[in-house]
């Protein structure tokens, strides 16, 4: 027995040492690859349609070290290199970039979080988002406030997210501290001209406005305005016992006009002029978000554009999906602000942004808990307002946006790289040579029921008001700075999204 344990002990060793070879080997791999669901740092994604800058193409992106370093059409590649992730027919873009969205975090997590946020973000083709300054506890309106809300990002998120400020009347006056704020990264101010709902995020008016834009003009970074103000005649109607039937929608409809939007955007045009070449705030640019009134508002903001003040516009999906016709008594998962309007004025949204009045898109990603909807009782005039959405924005805006001939060109537009440049993100926004390999694939001609059984990564999937519909542009893989951080209902084990912070 003695001699035989001699012979053997040789071999048990060799067998030993291959067993720790090939574990070393496959703990490096996991390691290198729990931030993706590919594990290789140098690779080509090829498809018969890629959005290009310079058009669609079939052929190849090289990507290596997290960014694209060539573009080749099928003739000059044809399967000659190694490492080649084929999508065959499926489209490949960039990821979008979705410049408002509130993931509450930190404090209110159980509304959304981060982790399920960009999870959801991820399933939905975003690779970057730039999260709102308010629904998270406390607002982030100082140099304080924001590194609470970037240590809770800090490994919880699978995109790249980045972080607006907030302009409030308590720092508005303070050149200091908003320039504290914006020397610490954020990628430009937020404010509201009506209550926002949040006790520490308050109203500002066009005096903290023209403040605010005083200093944003030396950073180059925008301003982002919620542009309704109340007036009197029309706040009494949202209250318990006036205005009628508190489970209509219209009765909601009727506490918000056009004219609250109209009032707003009015009022900031008296301060966008210093925005204009040579002006003293030359430099500061301001952003409406969430256009809801496609006829008075959108006019005044078509007019300031003619004027050269710096000024651009965003609306939402769905804005563009519904209309206020169709909302069921008591659905207040439809509630929002400003207000889904009527049919006639989807129409002339849908064709504000065909021919180029409205620059872009974004969610306005709204979500709570489903108590706070009043999803039982109904009551429009109570219910917290916000639209849950951003997992589900891209295969919104194609499936709608079919009867108006959209392109691919116009959804990368719209999704893509004028919300980059509006966020200061010059490395993302297109699939080009240099910049980082955010890249979505998808299939637009898919069609999938968005019901019960669909995955949702989003933390109170029964909000949204998408949910029963039937939509069009299933996203197969998404890559953010080249890891795979989604696959066909699979994400990532490691959540290795970059926060990014202005400079």
């Amino acid at each position: 027995m003695d001699l035989l344990h001699w012979k053997l002990f040789p071999l048990l060793a060799l067998l030993a040492s291959f067993l720790v070879f090939f574990y070393i080997q496959d703990s490096s791999k996991s390691s290198q690859s729990g931030c993706s669901l590919f594990p290789h740092s140098h690779y080509w994604i090829a498809s018969k349609r890629i959005v290009t800058p310079q058009g669609i193409i079939s052929g190849a992106v090289e990507i290596k070290g997290g960014s694209i370093v060539s573009i080749v059409k099928n003739k000059d590649w044809s399967g000659k290199f190694k490492q080649v992730v084929d999508y065959g027919n499926a489209v490949v873009m960039p990821g979008l970039v979705d410049v408002h969205a509130h993931l509450d975090d930190p404090g209110r997590a159980e509304w959304e979080g981060f982790p399920s946020g960009t999870k959801a973000a991820a399933a939905g083709g975003v690779t970057t988002l730039i999260d709102m300054p308010l629904n998270n506890f406390p607002s982030t309106v100082s140099t304080e406030t924001l590194k609470l809300k970037i240590e809770a990002a800090e490994k919880s998120i699978y995109v790249d997210v980045g972080f607006w400020g907030g302009l409030v009347p308590e720092n508005a006056f303070n050149a200091t501290a908003l320039e504290a704020l914006l020397d610490a990264g954020v990628h430009g101010l937020k404010s509201f001209m009506c209550p926002s709902g949040i006790d520490d995020f308050p109203m500002t008016d066009a005096s903290h406005i023209k403040a605010g834009l005083s200093v944003l003009a030396k950073y180059k970074r925008p301003l982002l305005v919620h542009s309704e103000i109340q007036s009197v005649v029309e706040s009494h109607l949202e209250t318990e016992d006036g205005g009628g039937d508190p489970r209509s929608y219209s009765t909601y409809l009727k506490t918000r006009p056009p004219s609250w939007e109209e009032a707003a955007i009015r009022e900031l045009l008296t301060v966008t002029k210093d925005t204009r070449s040579g002006g003293p705030a030359e430099g500061a640019h301001l952003h409406v978000v969430h256009l809801s009134d496609a006829s008075s508002s959108l006019d005044l903001i078509k007019e300031a554009k003619r004027r050269g003040d710096s000024i651009t516009v965003e609306t939402c999906p769905h804005y563009l999906a519904f209309s206020a016709e169709e909302i069921p008594d008591g659905d207040t998962r439809f509630k929002c602000a400003p207000p889904i309007r009527d049919a006639a004025n989807k129409e002339k949204l849908w064709n504000a942004l065909m021919e180029g009045d409205i620059d872009m898109l974004s969610s306005d990603h709204s979500p709570t808990v489903p108590e706070l909807k009043l999803l039982n009782d109904g009551n429009f005039l109570k219910a917290w307002g916000g639209i849950s959405s951003i997992q589900f924005v891209l295969p919104v805006t194609w499936s709608y946006g079919q009867k108006y001939g959209i392109t691919l060109e116009q959804l990368v537009s719209w999704w893509s790289e004028r919300p980059a440049k509006l966020a200061g993100q010059h490395s993302k926004g297109a699939i080009a040579i240099g910049n980082h390999a955010d890249v979505v694939v998808w299939e637009p001609e898919v069609e999938f029921d968005l019901n019960e059984d669909h995955p949702m990564f989003v933390k109170n999937p029964s909000i949204s008001a998408y949910i029963g519909k039937r939509l069009s542009g299933k996203v197969l893989a998404t890559f953010v700075r080249g890891n795979l951080v989604y696959k066909e209902g699979n994400h990532a084990f490691s959540a290795c999204g970059s926060t990014i912070l202005a400079t």
